[in-house]
């Protein structure tokens, strides 16, 4: 029988929002991984007795570009440090006049036009093809959507978020066909991190904010800095207080996820045992030891 584990929230903070406050027993931590350098030292503390973990995306300051993220020294660390879910917060640009600035949208599918990152944990010495076609949790989705609600917050369950390489934002051309395809966002930083979260066996929600309509919209080209920044504060005001709702809904005891975020690596493994190179197992132990072990 399974025993039943203590949850570890992890946060991974986007744009405008490089601290959570509120934690106690906080402590800034450098974690070290065999994949390099995470994107800044991370945050440990409780919130209402739970054990949360925070990394920003970007570092404190950004100083880090979406390209130049190290995303699976990012999950690694998290993995490393006991996070069992994961709660990504992102800044996204809008595709659809329903999302309107400041509205939430609690993402379930993308689509991955980056090309220049380390997108996976596994390769030579020891291939892996893991299952991606549901990428989020629905567990923690449910608990993000009651929390949002329960604060009022503007909100959408469900969307598909379009990934692009950046840094420059998007051509006329590359918004209007992207609204073609049916996307509802648009971002820079959620793949990666969602394809390694689900090869580290991490339950991972992501809540994409929005600060402004994309260049699709006419509107676009009288949108002002200020304005965007004034959005972008408020998006970190709010996600703030759903982090602060939505982890009591996460506390209690849990087994496996029912949707399988757990145990994603149980068929994933292609290369024989006799054929897996020691050093890739080595760099592994964090995200696949579950498997790797037996």
């Amino acid at each position: 029988m399974t025993q039943n584990f203590e949850p570890v929230i992890g946060m991974i903070g986007g744009s405008g929002l490089y601290d959570i406050d509120g934690l106690e027993e906080r402590e800034w931590r450098r974690v070290e991984t065999p994949w390099g350098e995470p994107s800044d030292e991370l945050l440990f503390g409780r919130l209402y007795g739970v054990r949360c973990v925070f990394l920003p995306r970007h570092g404190r300051g950004h100083p880090r570009p979406p390209s130049a993220l190290n995303y699976r020294a990012n999950i690694d660390a998290l993995k490393r440090s006991g996070v069992t879910e994961i709660i990504s917060l992102s800044a996204v640009g809008s595709l659809k006049a329903e999302h309107p600035p400041g509205h939430f949208v609690l993402v379930d599918q993308f689509i991955d036009r980056t090309f220049a990152r380390e997108k996976s944990f596994f390769g030579v010495g020891c291939v892996a093809h893991v299952s991606v076609a549901h990428p989020t949790c629905p567990r923690l989705t449910d608990a993000l959507e009651a929390a949002g609600q329960e604060l009022g917050l503007p909100m959408t369950r469900g969307g598909t978020y379009l990934v692009m390489e950046g840094p420059q934002f998007s051509t006329k051309a590359e918004s209007l066909m992207y609204r073609q395809w049916g996307c509802d966002v648009i971002g820079m930083t959620n793949m990666p991190e969602a394809k390694l979260a689900r090869e580290a066996e991490l339950c991972y929600a992501s809540v994409a904010m929005v600060t402004d309509y994309d260049c699709w919209h006419p509107d676009h080209d009288h949108v002002t800095v200020d304005q965007v920044v004034k959005v972008l504060l408020g998006n970190a005001d709010n996600a703030r207080a759903l982090v602060k709702a939505v982890v009591p809904k996460l506390a209690a005891p849990r087994g496996p996820c029912p949707a399988g975020c757990n145990t994603a690596l149980d068929h994933a493994l292609i290369t024989a045992p006799e054929k897996r190179d020691p050093a890739l197992l080595a760099k592994l132990d964090a995200v696949a030891g579950r498997v790797l072990a037996g």
